[in-house]
């Protein structure tokens, strides 16, 4: 049976851990630097603890800073024979910078960007982007692959990260094209859930929206991924996009938005939250 380590308990490795779990192929522990425990996941005092009993280290952590930080200290104990399987997103130099000396001390390692929210996670319905070498890459098949039959090594080291960038940042750019588009259905007095069932059935739909309609439309209060991590990833793709010496002004146009979900305090709400307050933007004397 393979142990399996997991770093970083939040929502999004809360539900790794927990698809991990309920495969018999795996046994499971985790740790979190804040401390946090997960029911049901064997949880290891500290880090040195986890890598020593973990065959797969799987990192599913906030920033840059939490990743750089995790590495590095991961770096200082004995790595020989294991693989590190980053699912953050996160600039792909943190990885990058780090992949030679990972490597020097007998590890794999790849990136691994998840595309969805936890509770796609858990229903193994998932997408995982993955970039480093073909034996790294097949060695974290073996892995992935019991969370997700959708997992796609897209190329060398950094390039999970790129592919999550193009898919979530076309995600934020749609959403960004609704925000200033339906404001104007509110002023023309259309209904918001009747003009997102239209868009929704034809062309100019798209699955994630159709999927979020309750939440749009205020039916389901349950948040799959915060606003506030969109806005976190999305300045992460445009540093991307940067560094390639190229614009995306389609993501600035979404980053444009955090400054009033803040005001709204919305920021920790569903990115729903975001079309629903767009559309209420056309005025408050027509009908909702």
């Amino acid at each position: 049976m393979e142990h399996i380590g997991i770093v970083g308990l939040g929502r999004m490795g809360s539900a790794i851990a927990q698809r991990l779990s309920a495969n018999d192929a795996s046994q499971v522990i985790g740790w979190t630097r804040s401390g946090r425990t997960v029911d049901g996941i064997t949880s290891a005092p500290d880090l040195a603890s986890l890598v020593a009993q973990s065959d797969t280290i799987l990192l599913s952590l906030f920033d840059n800073d939490a990743v750089a930080d995790v590495l590095d200290a991961a770096l200082a104990l004995d790595l020989a024979g294991k693989q590190i399987i980053d699912t953050s997103t996160v600039s792909p130099r943190v990885l990058q910078d780090r992949t030679d000396q990972i490597e020097a001390a007998g590890a794999t390692i790849v990136d691994a960007p998840i595309a969805g929210g936890p509770e796609l996670v858990l229903a193994g319905q998932c997408g995982v982007f993955m970039g480093g070498t073909d034996k790294a890459a097949e060695q974290a098949n073996l892995v992935l692959n019991r969370i997700t039959e959708r997992v796609f090594h897209v190329g060398p080291s950094g390039a999970g990260q790129i592919m999550k960038m193009i898919n979530n940042g076309m995600l934020q750019v749609y959403i960004a094209g609704l925000a200033e588009l339906l404001p104007v259905a509110k002023r023309a007095g259309m209904r918001l859930d009747t003009t997102l069932k239209i868009l929704s059935g034809g062309p100019a739909g798209l699955p994630m929206i159709a999927a979020r309609l309750p939440k749009i439309l205020g039916e389901d209060p349950e948040v799959g991924f915060a606003m506030s991590g969109t806005f976190k990833d999305n300045a992460i793709f445009r540093e991307i996009v940067d560094a390639h010496g190229l614009s995306a002004p389609l993501l600035s146009t979404y980053a444009g938005f955090e400054e009033a979900m803040d005001a709204a305090g919305l920021l920790e709400e569903d990115p729903a939250a975001l079309v629903r307050w767009a559309y209420e933007q056309g005025g408050d004397d027509t009908v909702a």
